[in-house]
């Protein structure tokens, strides 16, 4: 091994956990802090159901979905009734058509006595 280029190397360095939790280990700080063990992280105390949140993220997630759920439903509201307009036109139109043409003697009258 090439002398003088290594960190000192701790074979006793303490890891302490912001629970309180405290351990050794090997490293190359003297002492190690963390956030999480696994005497707290939700996973290995059984806790799964925990979710950590941090900033609301699960409720702006839902509220994202929810909006978009609206938004889809919405449209093809707007959708249904678009093509509700027209079939009515067209049926409209029909309607206007009929109005210009004769009727032909004999038919859809009743006969003369």
């Amino acid at each position: 091994m090439k002398q003088g280029i290594h960190p000192k190397y701790y074979p006793k360095a303490r890891v302490i956990c912001a629970c309180g939790n405290t351990w050794e280990t090997g490293s190359t700080l003297p002492e190690i802090h963390t956030d999480v063990c696994s005497k707290c992280h939700p996973f290995f105390t059984g806790e799964v159901q925990r979710i950590v949140d941090r900033a609301g993220q699960v409720e702006r997630f839902a509220r994202r979905l929810e909006t978009s759920r609206t938004r889809r439903e919405e449209h093809q509201e707007r959708q249904v009734a678009k093509a509700r307009r027209a079939r009515e036109r067209q049926l409209i139109e029909v309607v206007d058509e009929s109005e210009d043409i004769e009727p032909i003697e004999g038919v859809g009258t009743e006969p003369k006595s």
